[in-house]
């Protein structure tokens, strides 16, 4: 079960086995089906999570009704809704599972005792934020800079299994275009290659 995780963080920190063993105490395993909710706007982020299993999509929903896909996460991630879980106040984002899902939880009060009993994992949890604003920033500027065509062929190519995982409907809304605009663009590139 924790496997995938302890990899994760040896990519940024080493630990020693006590250490190991005294954050994988502070862990709590969680499973869900395919379309429950992790989090919905409005309530308080409580924790963040690790995917050991499964594929999320995290969204908002404007006023008009419509859902607008931030972020994707999937095996070997960390997610949740950052501000929320940093500030304690509700969340902006739903976070919901497009497959059955397998996670590890950790919660902020948890968090900071980490932080005090193994500092290394503020260095830890600081180049994960540190990588996910860059992420952030990188989408931000592709979608105001990038073509649809573009903006598709960078999500293949960064991420070439999600295509197969994720309903289409869902890349369109992360790529900020219709479905039959993806459609499109899907089947010019099949007749290019």
């Amino acid at each position: 079960m924790y496997e995938l995780i302890l990899k994760n963080v040896s990519r940024f920190i080493d630990l020693t086995e006590e250490e190991t063993d005294f954050f994988t105490l502070l862990l709590k395993p969680r499973k869900l089906r395919k379309k429950q909710f992790l989090l919905q706007e409005g309530d308080v982020a409580h924790y963040q999570y690790f995917i050991n299993k499964g594929c999320l999509r995290i969204y908002t929903i404007n006023e008009k009704g419509q859902e607008h896909v931030i972020q994707f996460a999937i095996e070997d991630w960390w997610t949740s809704d950052m501000y929320s879980f940093l500030t304690q106040t509700p969340a902006k984002m739903n976070i919901e599972t497009i497959e059955d899902t397998e996670l590890l939880s950790i919660d902020y009060p948890s968090l900071e005792i980490l932080y005090r009993k193994v500092p290394k994992f503020e260095r830890f949890f600081r180049l994960l934020l540190q990588n996910a604003f860059i992420a952030h920033q990188r989408r931000i500027i592709e979608s105001m800079s990038l073509t649809a065509d573009e903006r598709y062929c960078k999500f293949i190519e960064r991420y070439p299994a999600m295509e197969q995982r994720i309903p289409l409907k869902f890349i369109a809304s992360y790529l900020g275009i219709t479905p039959e605009s993806l459609s499109r663009i899907r089947s010019q590139n099949t007749k290019v290659k």
